[in-house]
């Protein structure tokens, strides 16, 4: 079981991060929309536009919104760390370091901390550690509930 002020820390690092790659998603779909996005996408040079925009968006979104509530927040941040480190190779590392010449510096946090939370898992204050409770909840009263 972690810690309160673990639980606490990645609680917070989950909705920064949660928030973060919503707001990239829902620029991509509802600000930009798809289409411009696959255009964009194909300016510079990702392959496959038409596909890369909707399923890096819908991973931003999505992933997320799992981040923010801690629901298979392993699996979202291992999703929004490769949507990250993709950006990163294919449009970000040739300008350099500060995201305000384009470079890595954004980009490289969330993949960071999106990977932290996929090895660390959601911590106490998320849906997944409250599934996790209700599991072995129930394996005590199995196991208590069986013949010595």
């Amino acid at each position: 079981m972690s810690s309160i002020p673990a639980s606490a820390g990645l609680l917070l690092l989950r909705v920064v991060i949660g928030i973060t790659a919503i707001a990239h998603g829902w620029q991509k779909v509802w600000l930009n929309g798809l289409e411009g996005t696959a255009e964009g996408f194909g300016g510079m040079g990702i392959p496959l536009p038409g596909v890369a925009a909707p399923l890096v968006a819908y991973t931003e979104i999505i992933g997320g919104a799992l981040l923010i509530v801690g629901l298979a927040a392993r699996f979202a941040g291992l999703a929004i760390g490769i949507a990250m480190v993709v950006a990163l190779v294919l449009v970000h590392l040739p300008a350099g370091f500060f995201a305000a010449d384009g470079g890595i510096e954004l980009v490289l946090l969330i993949a960071a901390g999106a990977f932290a939370l996929s090895l660390t898992g959601s911590g106490g204050f998320s849906i997944d550690a409250l599934f996790s409770r209700s599991r072995v909840a129930r394996r005590e009263r199995r196991y208590e509930a069986s013949p010595a």
